[in-house]
């Protein structure tokens, strides 16, 4: 059996640039410190927006293929190889926004059967076993149906690993401290004019806020800004990158945060925790 080596990260994502946008420079500094740094995406995002004329004719499978491809140079940047499709590509099928007819279709996520999803998610895991898991919060961060099914898969994955196992020491929460968007938000807008995007968004368009005293952790990935940067254009499809800002496709300009922040949900807390794996193993870390 392959030695593993001795921290190991498991990211769970909805769709491919979901990753580079939320921890993308968390995973290009575990990357280079030596942590196995696995990432599970669970559809294609074939339903997708398109950002850029020249790409608009790409829709369905088609989008989808070229979004994994747009996945693969993303994790590239990042310094990540290890990537698993949920189930195998196609497995499981993008749902749509929440409340489209697209829910509705019995190949999509949101329709899939948690336990079958969870089960296979949990076979990652007990490969992989890793000491810290990523995902999204109950509701998804801002409420898309494959991002809350990737946490009912992810969260019931962790129990139905430790039944066959393997424990993960600590599960955080993809979050965003609301102080530090509001402050982000008021400096975009004094910046706006230099700005290729339409307009600023607020504090309401960004998935995870939370009131400042839910963040447990905060990992500073500022030597990873460019790469965290590289990723999220690599996602041309989705995202128009001008940093230290990003716009998906409604033109809104958002900040793009390189110190990135978590609620951990399950294990123990260190103080004025600044690594995921503080208090793991070791006991090394904070």
């Amino acid at each position: 059996m392959t030695e593993l080596p001795a921290r190991r990260l498991l990211l769970v994502h909805a769709h491919p640039d979901d990753e580079s946008i939320n921890n993308g420079a968390t995973m290009a500094r575990y990357a280079a410190e030596g942590v196995q740094v696995t990432l599970v995406t669970c559809t294609l995002g074939e339903r997708g927006e398109v950002i850029p004329p020249s790409l608009r004719h790409l829709t369905g499978a088609a989008l989808g293929a070229h979004r994994r491809g747009e996945l693969t140079a993303a994790l590239s940047e990042l310094g990540v190889e290890d990537v698993r499709l949920l189930g195998g590509a196609g497995r499981y099928g993008d749902s749509g926004m929440m409340g489209t007819p697209d829910n509705d279709d019995p190949a999509c996520f949101w329709r899939a059967d948690v336990d079958e999803a969870a089960g296979l998610l949990a076979e990652v895991v007990l490969e992989v076993r890793p000491q810290v898991l990523v995902t999204y919060d109950d509701n998804g961060g801002y409420g898309h149906p494959d991002h809350i099914q990737a946490h009912r898969v992810a969260m019931r994955a962790v129990g139905l690993a430790a039944e066959r196992g393997h424990r993960i020491d600590k599960v955080y929460w993809n979050r965003i401290p609301r102080s530090v968007a509001e402050s982000a938000f008021a400096r975009l807008r004094g910046e706006l004019a230099g700005l290729p995007f339409g307009a600023s968004g607020s504090v309401a368009d960004l998935p995870g806020v939370v009131e400042d005293e839910r963040i447990t952790t905060a990992v500073d990935g500022g030597a990873h800004a460019r790469a965290k940067a590289a990723a999220m254009r690599a996602h041309a499809t989705q995202i128009a990158v001008a940093e230290p800002y990003f716009a998906l496709s409604n033109d809104l300009a958002q900040p793009l945060f390189t110190t990135e922040y978590y609620e951990l949900v399950r294990g123990e807390a260190q103080p004025g925790e600044s690594d995921l794996f503080a208090g793991v193993g070791t006991g090394e870390g904070a």
